[in-house]
């Protein structure tokens, strides 16, 4: 096991563990974890030794989104962290499968990375919320493209621009979540699922995952694509007067 800028990594078997790990922050994301996270997802993928990805986070936090501190200073430049496209990147990346372990809060980009993941299994606590139009800013993570795509258009915008948080039985019953289980249980069902596609033809799961995504969200391209469009409207979201008023907002609410 290794562990580096709140990201720790550990292999069990043929599957690859990364987990979020910076319970003090509730899992806020910096720079830092989005290029540990990255490197690490790329790095599997290098790896014939590897066969599944598993995203984790901490209990009672898969992710808060993006550390406020970090968030505020990007809002103030007008620019969004290239380790943030990074991450995004090798989330549609993957060619091999990916599997995430909800429990508790999957805030903005905790919830946008999901719909890169093959399987969702979260807790009966864990709630889904992308408070982007709130801060004036936009979707981000391919996500206006494959929400709507896996949940039809009105239960996409309700998540991603009016804002409403959906709780695990909702996330279930739009398509976003797999299994609904307990908090304890939530690990234990992620990784028995991956040790499960662990062990089938890599080549055989390889090419189904690849037919599976491509029927389901077209290409990997166009993916690639819609990421680099939100990117690119989120920076100037950024920079724009409502997004300045937003966090200025909500920093005043933090002190």
């Amino acid at each position: 096991m290794t562990t580096s800028d709140h990201i720790t990594l550990s292999r069990h078997g043929a599957v690859s563990v990364v987990r979020m790990n910076r319970p003090d922050k509730k899992n806020a994301l910096t720079s830092t974890m989005y290029a540990a996270m990255a490197a690490a997802l790329q790095a599997g993928e290098a790896d014939d030794a590897v066969a599944v990805h598993v995203l984790l986070g901490v209990p009672g936090a898969f992710s808060a989104g993006n550390d406020v501190a970090e968030f505020a200073a990007a809002a103030a430049s007008g620019k969004l962290g290239l380790q943030v496209i990074d991450f995004l990147v090798a989330l549609a990346n993957l060619d091999k499968p990916l599997i995430c372990g909800v429990d508790g809060l999957a805030i903005g980009i905790g919830t946008t990375a999901l719909f890169h993941a093959d399987l969702v299994y979260a807790s009966d606590r864990s709630l889904f919320r992308t408070p982007f139009l709130d801060l004036g800013l936009v979707p981000e993570g391919g996500s206006s493209l494959l929400a709507p795509r896996l949940m039809g258009h009105p239960l996409a915008f309700e998540l991603l621009c009016l804002g409403n948080g959906f709780d695990a039985a909702r996330a279930a019953s739009a398509g976003l979540v797999n299994r609904v289980v307990s908090a304890d249980e939530v690990e234990p069902a992620a990784m028995e699922a991956a040790e499960a596609l662990a062990a089938k033809p890599r080549g055989a799961l390889a090419i189904a995952r690849r037919l599976l995504r491509t029927g389901h969200v077209t290409t990997r391209e166009e993916v690639l694509t819609r990421i680099a469009e939100e990117a690119k409207e989120f920076s100037r979201r950024l920079a724009s007067p409502e997004a300045a008023a937003a966090f200025a907002a909500f920093m005043g609410k933090k002190k």
